[in-house]
């Protein structure tokens, strides 16, 4: 049994329920004093509904327990607040009796009841337990402890109670479940919110640095701050002025008259980690870092205090944040403009990118409700964002410009969250080339950075655009349209080239543009002018009137297949002769079904415009048909997103983990570096879970290759031989394949050619039935540093590398997706058969792709699987070669509560 308490072990910080920042940590010998002194303060009451008597000694016993510095099958954590005290403790000890079970015990110093103590420590257990193996809690509690036994229902994990008497015995089975995540991110948002408060909601402001100079950026800060009106107190901290901006400044923070909730830092590199340190002691809540160019020892003192204090911190190296609320008017930037309140929330990383956006949504009139600069995003994140903007009551789009990420799943597990209820857009920046690592494998060398993130934006629901013109073009169009039922959608036209301009553009962004059904093309011929065409595009031509386009565009919107129209009008003489105006009959809707409506309009000098509707709203227009064949395609995407039903990891028959487990342990044992499995350890572990494979048999001389040979093919059926050493990975660069042999004596010369081109380097030879001509693709699995393990599929064989015909998707993957990983490269045609060929058997590619997901779930030692190639025909999926490289690595949950 694990457990043992080791010194090395690093120490997390989390939120509380309030927003207060605790250090999570495990308790060592040193502690004795600080512990007992926890006990000591606690009520008579407290202290006998924990040890179900009162009594010194029972303080004492607890103490030595907890501080023992461990012992094999116990653990005990603290919750550490600022100053070294102790908030509470949570402890297992293992019963040797039980297998895998421990016995629980939690207590909270008397003035930390009630803010979320010891659930945050129990969640740090049950992590710890079950790396250490354990599968269930068992604890004993008095019947009338009720704040105990709530903290143990609420948990969120599977619980049983069993009343004796006075007592109450509790089992909590540590398996985790989408209903323990869920409680996760109910208490992770409910502590996030509180803490950003004081960063966004802030009733007090100082700005340290404030300069004489009005070109200075604190200086900057502090004019918007004041012409912004923010509604509460502002200060300014500068020793050598005076009055700036008609405010006293006083020469430290301590001098202020209050502690301010927010301290906006714009001084030097070199004086911000005192200036971070002054704030924490005097009691400032939040920390918005502007200035840039902190070394290693100044980021790392900055960290330390913020830690230390349980400041929430943005920046450093950022353009400032604002929060547009009635109430607040808060714009702590160095923007040359305040932002225009609105409904959409944008955090970048970038200052460019966000006051490009900034600038964007005003011209718009959409507005931003907060804004937040993230810079180099020490602390605050988009994650933190996210979960805000789902609790404020006035944001409805959420906007990201993110150039890393910290913890990647939990952020697409948040933006999913949140995007059921609004839409969450971001720039997929830096996909070019620059950014592709080195790998060994081909599963490893096409699981790009840029495919690895997109991977993350297409499963948690994110719009993912190329340009910040693009995003703006999205944003217009979600925030005045509603959001389309399918992919359908109608061209109508006053000018019949600049119609089949968009009708390409709508089928090049992969949005369905079908000729209407007959009936509805009676019905458009019936209102549209003399020799109109009625197909899609529908060219009413130019000699149609304001009454028909609106008698076109009712019967339109209110027919079933129809999605989207996409109105593309240029200026004519003959409309302006007779007053008409088609925009006009777009935008009039007053009595027609609500339809995704958007315009083009080629005169239109912007990109995009919001126009206002007849009543209320507005409609969209572009300036290109592209821009808005692509903003409707991603409205469709993410609409069909949205649309389809909460999906569970699914989880293949027949996985063997705990075997499969025990082999990867035992083999790292061996090789404590790391490495490639040879093909005999490769085959077992893909057997654990039951990944098809090819029957093949290892062989290390010729005359045991020519009797393989003949078990394996038969006396009239062909072979392939492979060599294999220590390293190896690509068998055909290295000429250490041989194909086709039939008879012995091929079989002998095959032999003797590898073992005389590798020599005493040759560890043995692979030798294989000869698969007959099928479709070869390639699945496998790379783990990512940050992102975790990755599934990747897609065309295979020799041209793998050359065809870089691909997808992937981040594991654990759900039948939604498989489907799309299926469907997603190109090769994707070819899996469904066409003239001459049958469909392959895709429910059994299904099936690979999900046990890859589970292996690289259950493995986090897995560092990349390569199956290449994988032969599918109608009677199934075979893998004809298989790598496996395993490095020595511990799982790491990233759902658990912690700070960045």
């Amino acid at each position: 049994m694990k457990g043992t308490l080791d010194r090395s072990s690093p120490s997390v910080y989390a939120l509380l329920a309030d927003g207060t920042t605790v250090r999570v940590r495990q308790a060592l010998p040193e502690d004795h004093a600080a512990v007992l002194r926890m006990y000591r303060r606690m009520s008579p009451e407290s202290l006998r509904l924990r040890f179900f008597s009162t009594g010194s000694r029972n303080e004492q016993r607890a103490a030595d327990e907890v501080c023992t510095g461990g012992r094999p099958g116990e653990r005990a954590l603290l919750a550490e607040a600022g100053g070294g005290e102790i908030a509470g403790i949570a402890e297992y000890h293992a019963d040797p009796a039980l297998a895998a079970r421990a016995e629980v015990a939690l207590a909270v110093a008397d003035e930390w009841h009630h803010r979320g103590v010891g659930t945050l420590l129990l969640e740090h257990l049950v992590d710890a337990a079950r790396s250490d193996g354990l599968d269930a809690f068992t604890a004993e509690a008095l019947s009338e402890n009720y704040p105990v036994l709530r903290v143990f229902a609420d948990l969120g994990l599977p619980l049983t109670r069993r009343f004796d008497g006075p007592e109450v015995h509790v089992t909590v089975r540590l398996s985790q479940d989408e209903g323990y995540l869920s409680a996760l991110d109910t208490r992770g948002q409910t502590a996030d919110v509180a803490s950003m408060r004081p960063l966004l909601r802030p009733r007090s402001v100082v700005v340290i640095g404030a300069g004489r100079r009005p070109g200075s950026v604190g200086r900057a800060i502090l004019h918007n701050l004041r012409v912004g009106g923010f509604t509460g107190r502002v200060h300014a901290v500068n020793p050598h002025a005076q009055v700036i901006e008609r405010l006293p400044c006083h020469t430290a923070v301590s001098d202020l008259p209050e502690a301010p909730e927010l301290a906006v830092v714009a001084v030097p590199c070199a004086a911000v980690p005192s200036v971070a340190e002054e704030c924490g002691r005097c009691g400032v809540r939040a920390l918005l870092v502007v200035t840039s160019g902190l070394d290693a020892s100044q980021a790392a003192a900055l960290r330390a205090a913020c830690r230390r204090y349980g400041m929430r911190l943005a920046g450093p190296n950022c353009l400032g944040l604002a929060n547009t609320e009635q109430g607040i008017r808060l714009d702590a930037t160095f923007a040359a403009r305040s932002p225009l309140p609105g409904t959409a929330g944008v955090a970048a990383q970038s200052g460019g990118v966000g006051i490009a956006l900034l600038g964007g949504l005003s011209r718009l009139g959409i507005g931003v409700s907060s804004f937040v600069s993230l810079g180099d995003k020490y602390d605050v994140s988009g994650n933190d964002l996210l979960q805000w903007w789902e609790s404020d009551g006035r944001t409805d789009l959420a906007v990201l410009h993110l150039e890393s990420f910290g913890n990647p799943r939990a952020f697409s597990r948040t933006a999913r969250r949140v995007g059921h209820r609004m839409p969450v857009l971001t720039v997929d920046a830096g996909r070019s080339e620059a950014g592709r690592r080195a790998a060994a494998s081909h599963t490893a060398a096409a699981a790009t950075p840029t495919m690895t993130r997109q991977a993350l934006f297409a499963q948690a629901g994110i719009i993912a655009t190329r340009s910040i013109g693009e995003l703006l073009d999205v944003i217009a169009l979600l925030h005045s349209q509603p959001l389309p039922n399918g992919d359908s959608v109608v061209v109508v036209t006053n000018a019949g080239g600049v119609g089949v301009l968009a009708a390409d553009a709508c089928s090049e962004a992969g949005l369905n543009v079908q000729p209407p059904e007959p009936r509805l093309a009676a019905e458009l011929a019936a209102v549209l002018p003399e020799g109109a065409g009625i197909g899609n595009p529908v060219d009413a031509t130019a000699a149609v009137s304001e009454e028909q386009l609106r008698a076109c565009l009712h019967r339109l919107a209110a027919h079933r297949d129809v999605d989207a129209v996409l109105g593309v009008f240029v200026p004519t003489a003959l409309a302006a002769a007779t007053g008409d105006d088609l925009v006009r009959a777009l935008t009039h809707s007053s009595d027609r079904a609500p339809v995704t409506t958007a315009a083009v309009l080629l005169e239109q000098p912007t990109r995009v415009e919001l126009l206002a509707a007849e009543g209320a709203g507005t409609i969209p227009a572009f300036g290109d048909p592209e821009d808005a064949a692509r903003a409707l395609a991603h409205a469709a995407t993410y609409a069909r997103w949205r649309a389809r039903p909460e999906a569970e990891a699914a989880e293949p028959p027949g996985a063997d983990a705990e075997r499969a487990q025990a082999e990867v342990a035992s083999w790292l044992a061996e090789h404590p570096e790391g490495g490639w499995l040879d093909p005999v350890a490769c085959a077992r572990l893909l057997g654990h879970y039951g990944i098809p494979q090819i029957a093949w048999e290892w062989v290390c001389d010729e005359d045991t290759a020519v009797a393989a040979a003949q078990r394996l093919a038969g006396p009239r059926g062909r072979v392939v031989l492979k060599a294999y050493w220590p390293g190896l990975v690509h068998k055909t660069a290295e000429g250490a394949l041989r194909l086709d042999l039939q008879g012995e004596e091929e079989v002998r010369a095959a032999y003797r050619d590898l073992a005389a081109r590798f020599g005493a380097k040759l560890s043995g030879v692979v030798i294989q039935p000869q698969a007959s001509h099928v479709l070869e693709l390639v699945a496998g699995v790379a783990q990512d540093e940050v992102f975790g393990p990755l599934v990747l599929f897609g065309q295979g064989g020799t041209a793998t590398d050359v065809l870089a015909d691909h997808a992937a998707r981040l594991a654990p993957l759900t039948t939604y997706d498989v489907d799309e990983l299926l469907t997603a490269p190109r090769c994707a045609r070819l899996l469904s058969g066409h003239p001459g060929t049958a469909p392959v058997d895709l429910g059994a590619l299904e099936q690979l792709l999900l046990r890859l997901s589970r292996m690289a779930c259950d493995l986090p030692q897995l560092a990349e699987a390569d199956l290449n190639p994988v032969v599918a025909s109608p009677d199934g999926v075979t893998a004809l070669d298989a790598r496996i490289r395993l490095v020595p690595r511990h799982a790491h949950d990233p759902y658990l509560r912690r700070l960045r």
